[in-house]
């Protein structure tokens, strides 16, 4: 693998809703059979309303926002035949007092030990995978990525609206998701052996039933040879998950370059820094991780910007990012484009038409 452009995949999660009311849709199954008539494997998530598509391995941004768009019309597509719309959110704006857990032997598992957790669920994310050698590399790259962390999910906020309500925050999945025992920023490794030292623990305690629910926002892939990182909500639109993923495998090529030792972050600090990325999203205010001072998001998001600058030169990458992230600090992202839908005329049916419309935007 060529280190300075190396290899990327993206898992998107969706919500399925009724047309209407926006109330989640049950009826990942019927969707997922579809999709599969199409050539798209879907896969199943915790709650029947919910569905994860999978890109394919990408080495190019263009061929990756292709991909992305192919995915999302053809799921999109196959939800209108059952009677549901695709939306890229990650908290249902209008939601029932609980959700249905998919019928399989291991979410029903999940279900008998965590209780209400499974049942509060309906929480979409966006994982980004970028290829490595080795998982001694993906625990290593991990410690780099931590400080970054806040600021690729104040970027990607796009959960503020929840039970047809102003949260008060533009990532509500992101309090949500953190409930779970092994969610948020991981520790801090000196060594794949301490990585594995902890997850042991975890099985052993019952906080986690299998490697799969290591839900730290960076690990290394349980399933393919990459890091992957998972702090994101899922993006309003097709561009914006495109400009993670780069700003993301741009991290990972500056990380392996780096001949200084990874900053020591605190967890605390970073545990702070979620709460004020998820609290202010990207037009608000976040934390260095470095010096804990506040600064605003759009500072610390042209911070990471300069870092990563390199590995996008190299990639050929630099003006999709620059001119992508200007046009989503004119427009807003995810959250902000929430926001102005629900206070416009305080209907959740407003927010509805318009995740509906981002979800597919740029893709026809």
């Amino acid at each position: 693998m060529d280190a300075a452009s190396p290899t990327v995949g993206v898992e998107e999660e969706f919500l399925l809703a009724e047309p209407i009311s926006g109330a989640p849709s049950p009826r990942n199954v019927e969707v997922a059979a579809a999709a599969g008539e199409i050539g798209i494997a879907l896969k199943l998530e915790l709650t029947r309303c919910q569905v994860e598509t999978n890109t394919e391995v990408h080495t190019r941004t263009s061929e990756l926002l292709d991909d992305l768009c192919r995915l999302r019309t053809g799921v999109a597509s196959c939800a209108e035949k059952h009677g549901a719309r695709l939306l890229a959110v990650a908290v249902p704006p209008a939601v029932p007092d609980a959700f249905p857990v998919t019928d399989t032997p291991r979410y029903a598992r999940i279900e008998r030990n965590f209780g209400m957790l499974a049942h509060e669920q309906g929480l979409c994310g966006c994982h980004v995978h970028v290829g490595i050698p080795s998982r001694e590399t993906a625990v290593q790259v991990g410690n780099y990525l931590r400080p970054w962390l806040p600021v690729l999910l104040a970027l990607t906020a796009n959960s503020p609206v929840y039970r047809a309500t102003d949260t008060g925050y533009a990532s509500w999945r992101s309090i949500q998701w953190r409930r779970w025992p092994s969610a948020g920023p991981p520790p801090f490794f000196d060594s794949t052996a301490a990585y594995d030292d902890m997850v042991e623990m975890m099985m052993a305690s019952g906080s986690i039933l299998d490697t799969a629910m290591v839900y730290w926002d960076v690990r290394p892939s349980v399933s393919f040879p990459t890091v992957e990182v998972r702090v994101s909500d899922i993006p309003a639109t097709v561009e914006e998950t495109a400009l993670l993923a780069t700003l993301i495998r741009a991290a990972v090529v500056m990380a392996q370059n780096d001949t200084r030792p990874p900053p020591r972050v605190p967890t605390e600090l970073l545990h702070a820094a979620y709460w004020k990325a998820a609290r202010s999203g990207l037009d608000g205010a976040g934390l260095d991780t470095i010096t804990g001072r506040a600064f605003p998001n759009r500072r610390l998001l042209a911070q990471l910007i300069d870092y990563v600058t390199p590995a996008l030169e190299q990639s050929g990458d630099q003006d999709f990012v620059s001119d992508t992230v200007a046009a989503i600090v004119a427009r807003g992202n995810g959250a902000r484009r929430q926001l102005a839908a629900l206070h416009a005329h305080n209907d959740v049916t407003d927010v509805i038409d318009t995740l509906a419309a981002a979800t597919l935007e740029g893709c026809y």
